[in-house]
């Protein structure tokens, strides 16, 4: 059994900054790429960013600049720091990854709960 449980997420002002933290348990043999999720109301999920296990990193041009992803491999855990946060930022935003667990040994893709992300004055 794998669990993704993110953490971090509020009410913050525009212009302002959160970190963002999802840490994988579980019986777990290797943690592939990691990604960062969003789904503001009544618009589909969309890919925010991504790492790969040797550090590659990609996000979506529209948080190029603002925010980045990270992770520590010896903790299982990937990070989103996001600044100069706009109100269109708002959303839930959801941890998922693709991990080997010590008992099927091949991959399977795993979400989080999500954590609400909230840009308002």
């Amino acid at each position: 059994q794998v669990q993704l449980v993110e953490s971090g997420g509020g009410l913050v002002q525009p212009g302002g900054s959160l970190r963002l933290s999802c840490a994988a348990s579980g019986s777990i043999l290797r943690v592939y790429v990691m990604d960062w999720y969003r789904q503001a109301p009544g618009k589909q999920r969309e890919l925010v960013a991504a790492i790969t296990s040797g550090g590659i990193t990609n996000v979506v041009d529209s948080v190029k600049g603002r925010f980045t992803i990270s992770r520590d491999n010896a903790k299982n855990t990937v990070y989103l720091q996001m600044s100069s946060l706009k109100p269109e930022d708002t959303a839930v935003y959801y941890c998922n990854a693709d991990i080997a667990t010590m008992t099927s040994k091949t991959s399977s893709n795993y979400w989080g709960q999500g954590t609400q992300v909230t840009v308002s004055s």
